[in-house]
């Protein structure tokens, strides 16, 4: 009996490891997000000196498929690991206050930045070039936009194809997709 109590405790301790904390605005935090001012050109500015791609993550307390993404996406090592060293991740609250300055200098209240750029699901992720000239905002500077949650497979895909620029490419990024399953199968 014992040892079914102490198998229990562990298995209730690695799920608990493996959990998304919430922050004080019951938004999921994680290690790879940047806490910023939220000055979308600066962020930019810094992740490209960096070395870093900018993504910003849109999010809502109690969005089942935030959570689906922080403990069942994000925490994938490989994953996880790619957003730490190649991207800086700004969090956005759909329906927050904090100020927000787009990239077109208009600064707004985090849920009217959303509102403006046209997101309706959460999670929302939005990966920009590494250069702004300051006069689109954020939706219509975006490289590519993912709305709503994704496995490991296709995420893990996007964020390759945004980093290997296939955005400028001749492949779209659901041909990419397709191409790296069929490889995986092999």
């Amino acid at each position: 009996m014992k040892r079914l109590l102490f198998a229990f405790a562990g298995m209730a301790m690695a799920v608990t490891a493996q959990a998304a904390e919430l922050g004080d605005d019951g938004l999921h935090k994680a290690d790879w997000m940047r806490d910023t001012f939220k000055d979308l050109s600066e962020d930019l500015s810094e992740a490209t000196a960096n070395g870093q791609r900018l993504l910003i993550l849109v999010e809502q307390r109690g969005c089942i498929y935030c959570t689906k993404m922080h403990e069942e996406v994000f925490i994938k090592e490989d994953i996880a690991q790619m957003l730490s060293d190649d991207y800086f991740v700004v969090q956005v609250n759909m329906f927050g206050d904090v100020e927000i300055t787009d990239f077109d200098g208009e600064v707004l209240a985090e849920k009217d930045a959303v509102k403006k750029w046209g997101a309706l699901f959460t999670p929302f992720l939005m990966f920009f070039p590494e250069e702004s000239d300051g006069t689109l905002p954020a939706d219509e500077l975006a490289v590519a936009t993912m709305p709503g949650a994704f496995g490991p497979a296709t995420t893990r895909n996007l964020l390759t194809w945004v980093l290997e620029k296939g955005y400028d490419g001749e492949e779209p990024f659901q041909k990419y997709h397709a191409r790296k399953f069929e490889e995986s199968k092999d």
